[in-house]
């Protein structure tokens, strides 16, 4: 259906399933097949990816230049603005080549940095966190209220519990990746609130 030219949302309604599970099977059909993203547009009349804009090429640089200098990857938690903006435009970078839609010039340029991409556990750990966020959607369709990690019902609601608690957490500080903040928002509105009431005790 991607192929076809169909949306992401188009195909999540017609097989009933949450986008974001539709993007992540996706993520992994364009590792495969370097060539579906290009057939989808063809087919949706969609004109290729833009040019990366100056300032965009401009961060590139000041990415090169400061794994360069440093000899390590900036970090998404470090006390530095300008450093945590740096891993935040190096993440998307990293999830564009993962699903083959990384722009030429980009693959270009970051070749200059050995390993660039080769970050195994990173994506492993995004795809991780891809794959709970379609469990908690599923759980919340199934006429779930939202998953406790404490007093649950069952190990999925145990696992899902910890993982909500987390992001929310994490939200809190204000160290929730911008890309995962909007995915949570789209595929799990009310997510950041959780339950209203807490439900009686199990006897």
């Amino acid at each position: 259906m991607y192929r076809r030219g169909l949306t992401r949302a188009r195909i999540a309604s017609l097989v009933r399933v949450p986008a974001a599970a539709v993007g992540y099977h996706l993520a992994i059909a364009r590792r495969l097949d370097p060539g579906l993203e290009v057939e989808h547009q063809t087919a949706a009349g969609i004109a290729p990816a833009p040019r990366p804009s100056p300032m965009d090429l401009a961060r590139m640089d000041e990415v090169i230049v400061w794994v360069s200098a440093r000899g390590q990857w900036p970090k998404s938690k470090a006390p530095a603005r300008d450093e945590r903006a740096l891993a935040q435009w190096l993440f998307r970078r990293r999830r564009e080549a993962a699903a083959g839609i990384l722009h030429s010039i980009y693959c270009d340029g970051l070749a200059q940095i050995p390993g660039w991409a080769d970050n195994r556990r990173a994506a492993a750990d995004e795809a991780r966190w891809l794959h709970r966020l379609t469990q908690l959607a599923a759980f919340r369709d199934d006429g779930h209220d939202w998953p406790r990690h404490d007093d649950f019902d069952s190990e999925q609601e145990h696992i899902l519990g910890v993982w909500i608690h987390t992001q929310r957490y994490t939200h809190r500080r204000g160290e929730l990746d911008p890309v995962k903040l909007k995915l949570l928002d789209d595929t799990a509105p009310g997510w950041q609130t959780g339950r209203k009431r807490g439900r009686p005790r199990r006897l």
